[in-house]
């Protein structure tokens, strides 16, 4: 059967559409995208573990995509595919990576050194977004992000971070230097998973993108979603602030993948 040169034409621009992939750094706070084969094959599952991984297509292959743990030493780690009844197994060789440090002064001693009743509220926090974080939904995510605010970057992710002289998390984000009021925007699509006024975050905003790739705008001013809200890349989401634990007005983005917060900047858009 002979096809018509349109047909033709969608035949060859389904099979070549790219959804952009993250930037491939198989390293500690990285994310490793892993080739898995001819998309016409079976739709392929993945698993590191009893987590399951995003599984995306991109010019006409499937790929994995596994969030690496900051702290991750060297070495291989082990991802499961699965493709109809064949299951193998891929090495993902993890490299070395060394983060610099950052030491910043809060005035609000209390978000350095909580009471008794700002723990029992961490703790409580804590539970709603580790359970945010381990959602998987199925739909397929695009990866293709833009940045959520316009300024410069600021923090990067990965810092060793020391507040008031004493050690606490890395820095598991990117930050951008806007002030008060500036727009924040969905850098892709996708569902509104929560929102709310968190003790260290602030007034928070966090996408579900699909398959375990959830994202997070923290330190708002102003929340202009809700739960459950279908959002399309470039919409409004808030506005930038510094509430939480902040020394000033900024936007502190958060990108997690597979339950491992990732560097944001590995999803966005090359020039």
């Amino acid at each position: 059967m002979k096809l018509s040169h349109f047909a033709l034409a969608l035949l060859i621009s389904h099979a070549t559409m790219a959804i952009a992939l993250p930037k491939n750094s198989a390293v500690p706070g990285g994310v490793a995208v892993i080739d898995l084969g001819p998309a016409s094959q079976t739709t392929p599952t993945a698993r590191w573990g009893e987590q399951p991984i995003a599984v995306v297509r991109d010019n006409g292959r499937w790929f994995a995509l596994l969030g690496i743990p900051l702290d991750t030493l060297p070495g291989d780690l082990e991802i499961r595919i699965s493709s109809g009844a064949a299951t193998t197994t891929r090495q993902v060789a993890v490299q070395i990576k060394n983060y610099p440090e950052q030491r910043l002064t809060i005035k609000d001693k209390r978000k350095v050194e909580p009471n008794a009743e700002d723990l029992a509220r961490i703790e409580r926090e804590q539970k709603i977004t580790e359970a945010i974080k381990k959602h998987f939904a199925n739909s397929a995510p695009a990866t293709d992000f833009a940045l959520p605010a316009s300024g410069p970057l600021s923090s990067r992710f990965g810092l060793r971070r020391i507040f008031n002289g004493q050690p606490r998390n890395p820095h598991a984000g990117l930050d951008v230097a806007v002030g008060t009021g500036t727009p924040v925007k969905a850098p892709a699509d996708g569902v509104i998973a929560n929102t709310g006024d968190y003790f260290f975050n602030g007034n928070t905003v966090f996408i579900d993108h699909g398959q375990g790739l959830i994202t997070a705008y923290m330190h708002l001013s102003r929340v202009d979603v809700r739960a459950g809200q279908t959002v399309k890349k470039g919409e409004a989401l808030g506005a930038v602030g510094s509430t939480g634990r902040a020394t000033g007005p900024h936007l502190h983005w958060a990108v997690t993948l597979n339950n491992t917060p990732v560097d944001p900047e590995l999803f966005l858009s090359k020039p």
